[in-house]
């Protein structure tokens, strides 16, 4: 079977690029150049019309993933309105300040999720000991967890996600991201044995000419501005085709 791709996007025009280039799955997130924060209702909105399955981003805010209850209230209500819509599931995590997972935190977000599956991000990442956490995730009922294997690439930390692969066996799902791209995917998959894929997809947009700069000095806009790019997908699921 062909290896599932999900593209993260985050905004109208990227969920448009990655629904019409055939993409398997979407993460919905706003912000992703803060690393993903979770998007609006309107946006969650133009989701749902889609009828495709999407996993909604749920981070209250940029920085760490320590969480003081006033975070979590706000996380529970955002994950109230994903089921509210009909989305397909919620993606989750929480630290404590020395990495590992805050059990306390997921179990809160789990329960409000009502059922609805969940994944667990790449606060996975940050962790001491990825296989204890993997088990933890286990037992928790996510049903899958993104990580690039601790690294800052998921081609770097290849060697610990065929690691967390191999443990996992069928009890979660173990989907790579972070670096991965047409070029690369296609070895990675033959090395780790991943069923999934998590990449944005994107390519760089060239900045405006007539402004010169200023939306970027103004903080309006980042120095370098990546959006979903159709192309690309379609480079990836051509990529993966090889395992059809």
């Amino acid at each position: 079977m062909r290896p599932c791709l999900e593209v993260c996007v985050d905004s109208i025009a990227g969920l448009d690029a990655a629904a019409a280039a055939g993409a398997d799955r979407i993460e919905l997130c706003c912000a992703l150049n803060l690393g993903g924060l979770t998007p609006s209702q309107g946006l969650l909105e133009e989701a749902a019309a889609r009828g495709m399955p999407c996993f909604v981003l749920i981070r209250s805010r940029a920085g760490d993933f320590c969480y003081a209850q006033r975070d979590i209230d706000v996380m529970a209500r955002d994950i109230d309105s994903v089921r509210s819509l009909g989305l397909a599931g919620v993606v989750i995590g929480a630290n404590r300040a020395n990495g590992a997972l805050d059990e306390v935190t997921l179990t809160q977000l789990l329960e409000r999720a009502c059922g609805m599956p969940a994944v667990l991000h790449r606060a996975f990442d940050l962790v001491p000991d990825q296989g204890a956490a993997l088990e933890t995730a286990i037992r928790l009922g996510f049903k899958r967890v993104l990580s690039s294997g601790g690294a800052p690439t998921a081609v770097g930390g290849h060697e610990r996600i065929r690691s967390l692969v191999q443990q996992a066996g069928a009890r979660i799902e173990v989907m790579a991201g972070a670096g991965l791209s047409p070029e690369n995917v296609t070895d990675f998959v033959r090395s780790t044995g991943v069923t999934a894929v998590h990449s944005s997809c994107s390519s760089p947009v060239p900045r405006s000419r007539e402004l010169d700069g200023r939306d970027v000095a103004l903080g309006f806009t980042p120095e370098h501005h990546k959006v979903t790019d159709p192309r690309v997908v379609t480079a990836m699921l051509r990529a993966l085709q090889a395992f059809s």
